[in-house]
């Protein structure tokens, strides 16, 4: 016999005793059991990929012996035993007696209290071996609950001033019982001196150790306990309880002498009165139901679980049976047939249905090689102008304020605007406004609001904490307040005041040492909160505003959101009106492009998250909410269809409307609720609360409520786990009774419903799921592949036929992922969804009859996918790096397959496939190789970030501030909707990697690009751009969030510390050197915490050439490290005004100090002086003086006055007028003579004249001259001129012409490492394309590298490229800045001014996985060498160290610049 209880059917399958192992608690006897299964007829089906067969009725279930049921019962007669007695403060005393159990019985413990409150509640448990964790006895009194798996808490019975309560313990594990008692009225918890009530129990009498009692013994005591205790339906850890409670009474027995023979007569008298006897073959010639039920299973299994026919079912049935009939014809016992069937040793003959079909089945999915390529989208959105988007229906007009805006203007008026609070709160659709003045130093709280009914407010005001009720002092109370216990009440009164209809209330308050007011309301009996919540408002000066103003909409489709915020009223009503009123809006959304389209998400989002009301008082039926859903979708798959670059705000559309479907499937929620009801007998209570709401007004929640039914039946009828689920869901017990038909009642089901409930519950949510939840992965994929369900009596079935078209490997892989779909291995089922979304992805792209449903299945997907994610963290925390690579690798696809515009994922995806491949090849820059690709995808989750904040965080503002929308949810949209896709996921992947990688690499936490020793204070500021031109009074650290490359840093500043990934050799870091500010980025997230929490401190900074130390100081530190800046010696800074030499052009022989600067020199310095290999391009110039000589040209004198005005403006320091010189500057007109001067210099030196391609390319090229003049004029270059007293007039502008060469690759190199000063190093960076996205404000690194100068073929890798963008250009003129404030020594004024092609530049997203410098050791050594022997040529020539930019064309280098380096 089995001696364990808690063994499952298809585990155990049948223990030896005959009786099925689950069924323990269930069945009567042996004999009742064989009895019963003979009369009773068995139904039998195969359904899907499940076997369902009803178990027959045992007898058990129609009598019921009358035993005791374990209770609270009153009690006048106490036991004899005194635990303890307590004074528990006041009169109120607690008593505990205890009643010694005789042999079987259990043992009761009285619990008595003396106590006037009728809520008293015992929150208790058991201990057992000394443990402090308590044990919940199976046996418990009626009432009781289980408390978060930990407790028990069970109420007690009132008798006049005593509650009482008695518990019985018969577990002889249990050595004691703890407790406290608590008034849940009140929250008042009683303790035993801080401490828990301990109560010891008897001990039993020490068992015989070498004593035993027959398996069927023990089997039958565990029977009559569970009888005794009210046939409750145990989990398999309480059967094991039982089962073992069990067999300790029978060995108290046999310990006290009593013979096993004995027990046997007794028990089995119990039991049926006759002794237990194996049945005769003649009795048992037909052989018992249940094993052909699992006899049929074990079939059903060995065939691949086939979805059979009635008619093939009838005959697996039958076929079990004959095989069972031959085991007993050979003269095995049932006995025996049944250990054999648990065995497997029943010959079976089955033909395998599946055998053909192997994908499912197999434990790993093997994954087809695809081209990454194959899923770019390059579609991406392009904004309509704010201003073209025009309700073509109504002009907008603004809104008239409403009742309660007229009183607020009214009350702000009348207290002299000193308002310190103003909060608006929704009352269903009425509007609460308080308003919180200090006219006179007195605080002043108006309420008003447009409520109709009569209204009461039930206040107090919080003294000490925020929240706090305590009732309010008598001179505060205005006239006809009632006072109470802790509170007050006060009338709402109707306004006099014609111009607003309101009921209001105003409450002054003199005491100032009030910190706010927490309310509810009351009308006709009815309590009215705060989304569950008291209201409450603080008296505090308010920081930031509860709602935001609606604001003027920019950055949004305005005439859109006005006309929903218009129409919300109407939605309000039931879904059907609300998806009926988007579908009616849905073309003018789509005409308004990106933005309108965002609008539509921002207010179903709100819809979806509860924000919105979603039904008031308007019955509508399940079939028109979903015919109203199937209207909406129909849209927006329509749109999906014809507009790609905006399919992905459609998916997150989609995701929250729901399915939908016309006819039958809406229909079947309102039908089969009556068939759970008329089958299961639950047709009162929340039951039919349930029905009822679900008649008027079905909606997502009821997902959510069925799912928490099925969750308290599961958990043993746990009404904890039933409020669980709803509330983790987020439907509280005030939202239940919200609904017009509201649900008041908790579930309440007998014990022996559970499995029909199960089964029915569990058909129903596919119904609930199929209309509601359209990522819902199983109803996703019935949808898709077809299902028919049979219409019960009265109720029609459903019949969806399978969509055509899909891929033949298609349906296997969507059974493999729902066989996979909770296992821990989420590798696995990863592999799976996103094989069957590769497989599905081309079908999304081309015109379909179902596109919807293929859409909803995608989403489904999708969405199965980050749930996996999330879930298999804990897989990964012992990972290597290969693993946590390769699950980056698997999100990342997902977020492409997802994504609109995805090239930069995609490339991304491609440079993770590479970096495993050489982790896996044991090469030696794997990690520096991943380290480049993991800052790519960081990149490019910030920038998804960014583009999702700027399309939907203002139409999440105005149209939560149009509609009431709770500010903290406006807040955080954006950021909810990041959360709650893919790139969360793919961030914290990254986040767990890029320590692993930098550890590997040897990268430390730190790269130092200017190493310089400082004390200063921190300051933490979000982007160096926003404090560029501000003064710091004391020496300050800046920790700057983002910084670009292009910044200036503001005076003060000794130190700028950085997450973000400047290049060294960037503008902003060659002006750090040159300002002696150190420099440094932070890869390591704590320490950058750290220093942002540091702000205010004083530290120093104290940096090596790879890391950097830092300590917080004091002030005498601060002036040590003054007065050593304060010895060096600051250059003083002139400018000489140069003059126009009456040279329009020059050639590059012609290049002089008076003429052009020292880039324009330097270049013609260099030519013919260094090696042949290195090619210089062919340059011209117009000269200093230019500039000044047309803008005094006649044809330019009214250029001339209005920058003559302008300049006097900025004197002013009117910095806005920069923007405006430099817009005048591009008026100017070219002189005839520029013109030739210019033609004759370029055609000479072999340079091709734009005019010769046409007049239009001509004033290209005289465009980009402009430009480069109006330049002198950039902020930048204007503030860091005044940062050193220059006389801005006296800047002079050459500009350099020369031929762009269309670089494959371009450079910057520092012959002295600028990290380090080593001058025995040349450091260098390259990029693909042109030098401006290395030295300019694009994101990621360029490739880095170092060359020792003895051994310059020897280039040693430092970092990998992570910059998504190349520029690339055609055949052109460049126009270079060369002015006079770039020569002087001292001054970082190279990269202030710009250089202008004459044609743009065309921005490529870069696909490292194929570029030759990656992948070609060989071809990145000869590069990377040939750059450096070209810097150290240059060095020697100049004999100092050199800052030059250079290109690579065709293998080819040309340098196009060189200059000191600083």
């Amino acid at each position: 016999m089995s001696n364990s209880v808690g063994h499952s059917l298809l585990q155990s399958k049948i223990n030896s005793s005959g009786i099925p192992a689950n069924t323990l608690f269930q069945a009567k006897s042996v004999h009742q059991v064989a009895a019963q299964a003979r009369k009773s007829p068995i139904s039998k089906k195969f359904c899907g990929n499940n076997l369902n067969v009803q178990k027959p009725k045992l007898a058990m279930g129609s009598r019921r012996p009358a035993t005791a049921v374990p209770r609270a019962v009153l009690t006048t007669d106490l036991p004899s035993d005194l635990a303890g007695k307590f004074n528990l403060g006041g009169n109120i005393e607690l008593q505990v007696y205890v009643n010694a159990s005789s042999p079987g019985s259990a043992t009761q413990v009285d619990i008595r209290v003396t106590y006037s409150g009728h809520s008293l509640t015992l929150h208790w448990g058991g201990i057992q071996d000394r443990k402090e964790k308590w044990v919940l006895p199976s046996q418990r009194p009626d009432g009781t609950k289980v408390y978060k798996n930990k407790a028990l808490r069970t109420p007690f019975q009132k008798s006049g001033s005593i509650s009482l309560l008695k518990i019985e313990i018969d577990d002889p594990a249990i050595q004691a019982i703890e407790f406290l008692i608590v008034d849940e009225s009140q929250n008042r918890w009683f303790k035993n001196n801080g401490d828990n009530f301990h109560v010891k129990l008897p001990a039993k009498e020490k068992l015989i150790s070498n004593a035993s009692v027959p398996e069927e013994l023990v089997q039958i005591q565990a029977y009559l306990r569970w009888e005794r205790k009210g046939k409750q339906m145990y989990t398999p850890e309480q059967e094991k309880v039982e089962y073992e409670a069990a067999r300790s009474e029978l060995l108290e027995e046999v310990a006290r002498g009593t013979s096993i023979q004995d027990l046997k007569v007794r028990l089995t008298k119990k039991n049926d009165g006759g002794k237990i006897e194996e049945p005769s073959l003649s009795e048992t010639e037909r052989i018992p139901e249940d094993l052909v039920q699992i006899q049929s299973y074990i079939r059903w299994e060995k065939a691949g679980k086939p979805n059979y026919s009635p008619e093939e079912q009838l005959r697996e049935f039958e076929e079990a049976r004959q095989e069972l009939q031959r085991e007993l014809e050979k003269g095995s016992s049932l006995d025996e047939i049944r250990k054999k069937i648990t065995k497997g040793e029943i010959q079976t003959k089955v033909a395998k249905k599946f055998e053909s079909k192997q994908v499912f089945r197999t434990a790993r999915i093997q994954r087809k090689k695809r081209d990454f390529m194959q899923i770019i989208n390059k579609h991406a959105a392009k904004i309509v102008d704010e201003a073209k988007i025009v309700d073509k229906e109504h002009s907008v007009k603004p809104k008239p304020l409403t009742a309660v805006e007229l009183f607020a203007k009214a009350k702000k008026e009348q207290d002299g605007g000193s308002v310190l609070r103003k909060y608006t709160f929704r009352l269903n659709d009425k509007d609460l406004l308080v308003l919180v003045t200090k006219p006179a130093g007195k605080t002043k709280v108006h309420l008003a609001t447009d409520f109709k009914e009569p209204l009461t407010l039930h206040w107090a005001l919080s003294e000490n904490k925020a929240g706090e009720w305590s009732e309010p002092p008598p001179n505060a109370l205005p006239q006809g307040s009632v006072s109470l216990k802790g509170a007050a009440e006060t009338q709402f009164q109707s306004s006099a005041d014609p111009t607003y209809e309101v009921q209001y209330l105003e409450i002054e308050i003199e005491e100032e040492s009030f910190k706010g007011m927490p309310f509810v309301l009351c009308s006709a009996g009815n309590w009215i909160k705060n989304q569950g919540s008291d209201f409450y408002v603080d008296f505090g000066v308010e920081l930031k505003k509860v709602q935001k103003d609606a604001g003027d909409g920019k950055g949004t489709a305005k005439g859109l959101l006005d006309k929903i915020a218009e129409k919300e009223s109407e939605a309000q009503k039931s879904f059907m009106h609300r998806f009926n009123i988007a579908a009616d809006l849905i073309n003018q959304a789509k005409d308004s492009g990106e933005l309108g389209l965002a609008g539509i998400l921002v207010w179903m989002r709100f819809m979806a998250t509860r924000q919105l009301i979603w039904n008031k008082n308007y019955n509508v039926k399940p079939r028109e909410i979903s015919k109203a859903q199937d209207r909406l979708t129909d849209l927006l798959q329509s749109i999906y269809a014809s507009h790609p670059q905006y399919r992905e705000l459609l998916r997150m559309i989609m995701s929250t409307v729901g399915r939908g479907g016309e006819g039958d499937v809406g229909q079947r929620i309102r039908d089969e609720i009556l068939v759970i009801q008329r089958n299961n007998e639950c047709k009162g209570g929340m039951m039919e609360e349930w029905h009822q709401k679900l008649h008027n007004n079905t909606s997502p929640d009821d997902v959510v409520i069925c799912q928490a039914l099925l969750d308290y039946i599961k958990n043993d009828f746990d009404i904890g786990v039933y409020w669980k689920t709803l509330n983790d869901n987020g439907i509280t017990k005030e939202r239940l009774l919200s609904y017009d038909r509201g649900i008041h009642n908790e579930p309440n089901f007998r014990r022996d419903q559970k499995e029909s409930l199960l089964r029915d519950l569990g058909h129903y949510m596919r119904t609930l799921k199929a209309v509601h939840s359209g990522a819902d992965l199983e109803s996703a994929i019935q949808n898709c592949m077809g299902y028919k369900s049979e219409g019960q009596g009265f109720m029609v079935g459903v019949k969806i036929n399978p969509i055509s078209g899909l891929p033949s490997e298609f349906p296997d892989l969507l059974r493999f992922v729902l066989e996979h779909v909770e296992d821990r291995n989420v590798e696995v089922l990863i592999e799976g969804l996103l094989e069957a979304r590769q497989a599905l992805w081309p079908l999304l792209s081309k015109p379909h009859d179902r596109l919807r449903d293929l859409l909803f299945l995608d989403i489904a997907l999708d969405s199965t996918v980050r749930t996996a994610i999330e879930r298999g963290y804990e897989e990964l925390n012992n990972a290597g790096p290969e693993k946590i690579m390769y699950f980056i690798s698997l999100v990342l696809e997902n977020l492409a397959l997802s994504s609109d515009d995805n090239e930069d994922l995609v490339y991304c995806l491609k440079g993770w496939d590479r970096a495993i491949n050489m982790l896996n090849s044991n090469s030696d820059d794997w990690a520096l190789c991943a380290k480049s690709v993991l800052d790519r995808t960081r990149l490019a989750l910030a920038n998804k970030a960014e583009s999702y904040l700027s399309v939907l965080q203002p139409s999440a503002e105005y149209l939560g501030s149009q509609l009431g929308v709770d500010q903290s949810a406006v807040n955080i949209f954006t950021e909810e909707i990041i959360r709650a896709g893919s790139a969360a996921s793919l961030s914290s992947l990254l986040n767990r990697l890029d320590p692993v990688l930098r550890k590997t690499a040897h990268l430390g936490s730190w790269q130092v690009i200017s190493p310089l020793e400082v004390v200063g204070y921190v300051v933490v500021v979000d982007e160096l751009l926003t404090v560029q031109n501000k003064v710091y009074s004391k020496p300050t650290i800046l920790v700057a969030k983002s910084v670009k490359g292009e910044e200036e840093i503001p005076d003060g500043t000794v130190a700028v510390l950085t997450p973000d990934m400047p290049d060294v050799l960037s503008h902003v870091s060659v002006r750090a050197r040159n300002s002696k500010v150190c420099f440094a980025t932070c890869f390591d997230p704590n320490i950058l915490a750290d220093l942002q929490a540091s702000e205010g401190k004083l530290l120093r900074i104290k940096p090596t050439p790879a890391d950097i130390t830092y300590s917080e100081v004091n002030e005498g530190e601060l002036e040590d490290a003054s007065l050593t800046h304060s010895t060096e010696d600051t250059p003083s800074l002139t400018l000489v005004r140069k003059q126009f030499t009456g040279r329009y052009a020059i050639s590059s022989d012609e290049f002089t100090s008076e003429m052009v600067g020292a880039k324009s020199r330097n270049i013609s310095y260099i030519k013919g002086k260094l090696p042949s290999w290195i090619g210089i391009p062919t340059s011209v110039a117009l000269p200093f003086g230019v500039f000044e000589k047309v803008l005094s040209e006649d044809s330019n004198k009214a250029v001339a006055e209005k920058l003559g005005t302008l300049k006097k403006k900025l004197k002013g320091e009117d910095f806005d007028s920069l923007r405006e010189i430099r817009e005048t500057v591009l008026q100017l007109a070219a002189p005839p003579q520029l013109v030739q001067e210019l033609r004759t210099k370029m055609q000479s030196s072999g340079m091709p004249w734009p005019g010769d391609e046409g007049e239009q390319r001509w004033e290209q090229a005289w465009m980009a001259i402009k430009k480069v003049w109006a330049s002198k004029w950039n902020e930048r270059a204007y503030f860091s001129t005044r940062k050193v007293k220059l006389d801005h007039d006296y800047l002079c502008m050459a500009v350099l012409v020369q031929e762009i060469i269309n670089a494959d690759y371009a450079f910057v190199i520092h012959t002295t490492n600028p990290s380090s000063g080593d001058s025995s190093e040349i450091y260098a960076e390259v990029v693909k394309g042109l030098g401006e996205t290395l030295v300019g404000a694009y994101p990621g690194r360029a490739l880095s590298f170092i060359s020792k100068k003895n051994d310059l073929d020897s280039p040693q890798v430092l970092g990998y490229p992570s910059k998504p963008i190349g520029l690339f250009i055609r055949r052109s003129i460049i126009f270079r800045s060369d002015s006079n404030g770039e020569d002087l020594e001292g001054y970082a004024g190279a990269g202030l001014y710009d250089s202008v092609p004459m044609d743009e530049e065309e921005k490529v997203v870069l696909d490292y996985s194929s570029d030759p410098l990656m992948v070609d050791g060989n071809f990145r050594k000869s590069i990377l060498s040939s750059i450096a022997r070209a810097g150290s040529a240059i060095e020697e020539l100049y004999g100092s160290p050199q800052d030059i930019e250079g290109v690579i064309r065709d293998g080819k280098l040309y340098v196009v610049q060189t200059r000191p380096q600083m």
